[in-house]
């Protein structure tokens, strides 16, 4: 039997058909078949899935990986909300004052709802308390107990002015109070002495009156310190009055929410604080300015520029006006941080924006005069404070796209802390005033949701493994068997029954299920990539509509793919018309010497077809071996270029057993300007190359896929639906001749799903497909000559393909003379490395 006859694929392995009479005997419609309530040909993600939501040790956060459609973003919402549920609802955080250090807040938990009603009961409390505590200081009892200490401070000044006023007119002067001052006045005649009267003194009559009043002011020291002292304790005193007011009138407020908060330690101790703050800030409770003597001695020492200092404040400037602070209640309100009152069971957070304040929360600042401030209040949580006790879902992509938001998920999932800062806080060169709230402990689960490349670049990060122990790997396909073909149907069923969408018939619904295999490129496995399957539902469906049919049916379902693929097939089109135009060179039909029609597949914007490439080799007398002109010219990547070394090996092992392998051929995709990848093409090469050596013909009707080993075996390849039709269509467009065909490896057999089209076309003899399983096959098909077995004389018959390349080899050598260097050997590895 010839190879051609052998080699040749029969019509019903082209493709697999859905025989729904059969298949699908249990649904006559989608309307017959449950919705769908699982996650279809996912049971590696699904147990990883679980197992990774039930684990709570440190480390266990979850990778989900897969490619896109495949139902892992909608799959991941589903099962944690259904775990969530299931879960405590975690406690509320607020933030209140440090009483101690104010620019570190302090962080508080309590039971979740209790945190708004904290927040309320704070509120309250600070209304009550101005109301109270301004009410306590105009009482008649508070206006009592002030005006004795007032009075005592002024009997006291009274007496001291008194022995002042004597000292003075011992020396000769009055004393006169000024608005705040004393002043020293001579006396003549027994009166105070006029200004027009003092200046007509002479210079020593006023130097002398001068030292008088000097030494005078020395002789009142003691008097003087004596009004200090006394001015000071009055000061004292007056301020003791109104705290012991302040405080008798806040603690018993105070202590009604002790005693609600009893079971919060922390909440009882900041009460306490606040009731201490309360006392000694009194004066922002009432409508009064603090004490000051109208008449003391160190107005009078200003007055007589003496250095002796008065009385002071203990507690510092501005204390009792409290305008340190733009509001000087906000440091008794309580910033809600998290409230979980509303939240059932744990919470989870899908960032759709996780840029850093988002993500990790920001303190706020107020501009005020040119100065921007900021206190605890201005606090604010990011998406890991939310989800803290719960989950938190994030994209891959997006934790990429920002440098500093993947550092910083790193260090708070290391050490559990949800740390507020800034960005960039750590990197300034120049401190800068700023608020470091305490961390709250944390206790999230993050998700990243992702593509295998995304997963391949984390997995770099020394910290990746040890933060994110799970991996819930999403396949692309699934087995198509009886389980999984009804699996499919109650998918459409869902649709159409969530959506109120118009049904499928049986012929509809095995539309579907071949699509499912064309997908994922195998007759016995079906895509879960069902974001694409969903689509080609809609418009289906879309199709039915306009055509008014009760229920969706097969032609519908090719409708929409047809159209589908008109919608993104522009470039596929625009290359096909440059090849109708000759402008890329593509021969059909005929034969011709180191030509052979190779087949590869462009991928743009979620649609890839495929198309022929014209190989072409020269080959002529050298040592070169096999040149490859991608590589030569840096346009071959490295899965192309093992390929080229791979035909060179099976070269060498084929014809150079006894002799050296000296030729060169040059070997190039023509007409192709952009970087080749994969080796799929390195059988097609290898022909051109054989072609060439021997000065044999190979039909250009018959275009080539598949990779070859040393030994000469055919190995399968990717895409192969693609590469055939994409030449069909080519032939078709030309004109089918009835010798026209492809050869693709036998073990690529099983991924066929090939359209109508070609289908048609084959039955009618038109077209052909050819599977191989090694070289030898492949030289058959393409020059209609054997390729000759090697006799045990160590030559080939005449008559085949190898005997021309032998008796070709042999020329070369001649030429070459018997002098030729012995070759030198690299691994194929190593060839690449240099």
């Amino acid at each position: 039997m010839k190879c051609e006859d052998q080699c040749l694929v029969p019509l019903e392995k082209l493709k697999k058909v859905c025989n729904y009479k059969d298949e699908l005997k249990f649904f006559k419609t989608s309307l017959d078949a449950s919705p769908l309530d699982v996650i279809l040909g996912q049971d590696r993600a699904v147990k990883s899935m679980h197992f990774g939501l039930a684990m709570d040790a440190d480390g266990y956060n979850i990778f989900v990986v897969g490619p896109p459609g495949t139902g892992k973003n909608d799959y991941t919402k589903e099962v944690v909300s259904q775990v969530a549920i299931a879960r405590r609802t975690p406690n509320d955080w607020c933030y209140i004052n440090n009483f101690i250090n104010k620019d570190k807040p302090l962080a508080v938990s309590l039971p979740a709802g209790q945190g708004r009603e904290f927040q309320i009961d704070m509120e309250k409390l600070i209304s009550e308390l101005k109301n109270a505590i301004r009410k306590a200081f105009e009482s008649s009892d508070y206006d009592l107990k002030r005006d004795r200490i007032f009075s005592a401070f002024q009997v006291k000044m009274a007496e001291l002015f008194q022995v002042i006023q004597q000292k003075a007119f011992e020396e000769g002067f009055s004393v006169k109070p000024s608005a705040m001052k004393f002043i020293f006045i001579p006396i003549q005649d027994g009166r105070p002495m006029l200004p027009e009267e003092y200046e007509k003194l002479s210079d020593q009559e006023r130097h002398e009156i001068s030292e008088k009043r000097y030494v005078l002011v020395n002789k009142l020291d003691k008097i003087l310190a004596e009004g200090q002292k006394f001015e000071k304790k009055t000061t004292e005193q007056l301020f003791e009055l109104d705290r012991e007011i302040a405080l008798i009138t806040a603690e018993p407020l105070i202590q009604i929410l002790k005693e609600k908060y009893i079971g919060i330690p922390m909440i009882v101790e900041y009460l306490d604080k606040v009731l201490n703050d309360v006392a000694d800030r009194y004066n922002i409770f009432k409508k009064q300015e603090p004490f000051s003597g109208r008449t003391s001695t160190s107005q009078y020492q200003e007055e007589n520029d003496d250095a002796a200092k008065g009385g002071s404040n203990p507690y510092g400037p501005n204390y009792f006006t409290g305008q340190e602070e733009s509001n000087s209640f906000s440091r008794y309100k309580v910033n809600l941080f998290i409230n979980n009152e509303k939240q059932k069971g744990a919470p989870i957070v899908i960032e759709s924006n996780p840029y850093y304040y988002n993500l990790f929360g920001k303190i706020e600042y107020k501009s005020q005069i040119l100065v921007m401030n900021t206190d605890f209040t201005m606090v604010k949580p990011g998406a890991i404070h939310i989800a803290n006790g719960g989950y938190l879902v994030l994209q891959a992509k997006d934790i990429l796209t920002d440098p500093f938001v993947w550092s910083a998920l790193k260090k708070i999932l290391k050490y559990q802390q949800a740390v507020v800062e800034n960005i960039g806080e750590q990197y300034r060169t120049v401190p800068t005033l700023t608020l470091k709230p305490e961390p709250i402990p944390l206790n999230v689960k993050v998700i990243l949701i992702g593509s295998p490349i995304y997963y391949l670049i984390l997995s770099g990060d020394e910290d990746f493994r040890e933060l994110f122990k799970i991996k819930v790997d999403f396949d692309y396909e699934m087995t198509r068997n009886s389980e999984n073909l009804h699996k499919y149907v109650s998918f459409v069923s869902s649709i159409c029954h969530k959506e109120g969408l118009k049904h499928f018939n049986q012929a509809g619904l095995a539309g579907i299920i071949e699509y499912g295999s064309r997908m994922a490129g195998d007759q016995n496995k079906l895509s879960t990539q069902f974001g694409d399957i969903r689509e080609v539902v809609y418009e289906a469906i879309t199709w039915a509509k306009a055509e008014e049919s009760e229920f969706v049916d097969m032609k519908h379902v090719k409708k929409a793919i047809s159209e589908r693929k008109y919608r993104f097939n522009e470039l596929e089109e625009k290359i096909q018309d440059e090849i109708l135009q000759k402008k890329i060179i593509i021969d059909t039909d005929g034969s011709a010497v180191g030509q052979v029609n190779g087949l590869f597949v462009i991928q743009t914007s979620g649609y890839s077809f495929g198309l022929p490439a014209r190989i072409t080799a020269i080959t002529h007398v050298g040592r070169g071996g096999v040149i490859d002109i991608e590589r030569e010219t840096e346009m071959s990547g490295n899965i192309h270029s093992k390929g080229v070394f791979t035909l060179a090996g099976y070269l060498g092992g084929k014809l150079a057993q006894d002799k050296p392998l000296g030729f060169t051929a040059q070997v190039t995709f023509e007409q192709l300007y952009e970087d080749v990848e994969g080796d799929s093409a390195s059988s097609s090469e290898l022909y051109a190359i054989i072609s060439s050596l021997a000065g044999i013909k190979v039909k250009q009707g018959i275009a080539v896929t598949g990779s070859v080993d040393q030994r000469g075996e055919i190995q399968p390849i990717g895409g192969v639906n693609e590469k055939i039709e994409g030449f069909f269509d080519i032939c078709n467009a030309i004109g089918l001749t009835g010798e026209q065909g492809v050869i693709i490896p036998v073990r690529n057999i099983n991924n066929l799903m090939l359209k109508d089209e070609v289908l048609e076309a084959v039955k009618k003899d038109q077209f052909h497909i050819y599977a191989i399983s090694n070289i030898d096959e492949g030289l058959e098909l393409l020059s209609g000559m054997p390729a000759g077995e090697i006799g045990e004389d160590g030559t080939y018959p005449e008559g085949s393909v190898f005997y021309e390349v032998n008796q070709k080899l042999q020329e070369y050598n001649k030429v070459l003379g018997n002098s030729a260097e012995e070759p030198i050997y690299f691994s194929i590895e190593e060839e690449q490395q240099n």
